[in-house]
């Protein structure tokens, strides 16, 4: 599969285009339905001569304008492996600036579509806006474009059981989803596992001391974390010298860690069955159930039950996902098959 380029640097982009226009955070199931139109297998009768490309601002316009750095679903890193697992060719990131934000719509048209992307082709979202004070809108797009822009509607999906109204596919329900440990919705929405991804790095080793060694991982500082709690999760460890990677389930605890006295946020992860020393290797952590939130117990042998009971809770939730896993989400954030 081809690697995605990202450029900032326009003088550096491959024209004429196809874009899909958006901040994508989180790249999900309607995120999807607007990058799908300007993909390669899309364009290739019509169109073989344009290069797929996802246009996107960095850093997000309410990062911008709150001058407070935003918390995201998908740092880059992670956004370009779903670019790239999707068949995009190119990601654009704008730099949003002082600049960028004065231009007009009609401004942003002709100096950023026209005159630096050569656009033939467009896909966004029904809200998308754009311009000075966000003035321009589809419409403005459709008078240049015409049948060549792509408009996807609202996306929404029902969830739950009964009669309960459709949820909308968006990136701050998701977020709230996460924010509520509802990971069965988040995950829906999303289309595939919440994933955290990170470097394991040297902790206070005292899981080992009771029996439940973790893996301490070191996270984007911008990566959006779920609530604060134990989680049933699937790992992906990546050995950077061998090519093949292990897949294992086990619970991760986000939070202070009450009961040893924590000040600091952690993200740590036991793994079942796992033998090996995983330092400085990248985990891969696709969370499956929220189990319970975090408390402080009154002993370490108080905390080592609990444990043994989340573990228990974990393996009660993850057979039946695994088969799930492999009929709804063959592949995780890097292409790796999910075994049965």
């Amino acid at each position: 599969m081809l690697s995605v380029r990202v450029i900032f640097d326009p003088t550096q982009i491959s024209r004429p285009t196809a874009i899909a226009l958006g901040n994508f955070d989180g790249v999900h199931v309607g995120h999807r339905q607007v990058i799908a139109p300007i993909l390669p297998t899309s364009l290739s009768d019509r169109y073989p001569n344009l290069t797929s490309t996802v246009v996107s601002f960095s850093p997000h316009p309410q990062e911008f304008f709150s001058q407070k750095q935003r918390s995201l679903l998908a740092p880059l890193d992670e956004k370009v492996a779903l670019f790239k697992a999707l068949g995009v060719e190119q990601l654009v990131l704008l730099p949003f600036d002082a600049d960028l934000a004065k231009l007009t719509a009609a401004e942003f048209i002709q100096q950023i579509l026209i005159d630096s992307l050569q656009v033939e082709l467009i896909s966004v979202g029904f809200d998308f806006h754009f311009g000075q004070k966000r003035q321009g809108n589809v419409t403005d797009l459709q008078n240049i474009w015409g049948d060549r822009l792509t408009v996807v509607p609202e996306q929404t999906m029902r969830f739950g059981e009964g009669e309960q109204p459709p949820v909308r596919i968006s990136s701050s329900n998701i977020r709230t989803a996460l924010a509520q440990g509802e990971i069965d919705l988040a995950n829906s929405l999303l289309g595939r596992p919440y994933n955290l991804v990170g470097r394991v790095v040297q902790g206070k080793q005292l899981g080992r001391t009771i029996g439940f060694p973790t893996a301490n991982l070191e996270l984007p500082t911008q990566k959006c974390l779920p609530r604060d709690g134990v989680y049933a999760v699937q790992a992906t460890v990546n050995h950077p010298d061998v090519e093949t990677q292990s897949q294992i389930l086990g619970v991760m605890n986000i939070g202070l860690r009450p009961t040893v006295d924590g000040d600091q946020r952690s993200v740590e992860v036991h793994l079942f069955n796992w033998q090996g020393d995983l330092y400085d290797q990248m985990l891969s952590v696709n969370l499956i159930q929220f189990i319970r939130p975090e408390r402080k117990f009154d002993s370490l042998d108080a905390l080592k039950s609990q444990i043994q009971s989340d573990c228990q809770s974990a393996l009660n939730y993850l057979p039946p996902y695994r088969q799930q896993m492999v009929m709804s989400f063959p592949r995780n954030l890097y292409g790796n098959v999910i075994p049965s």
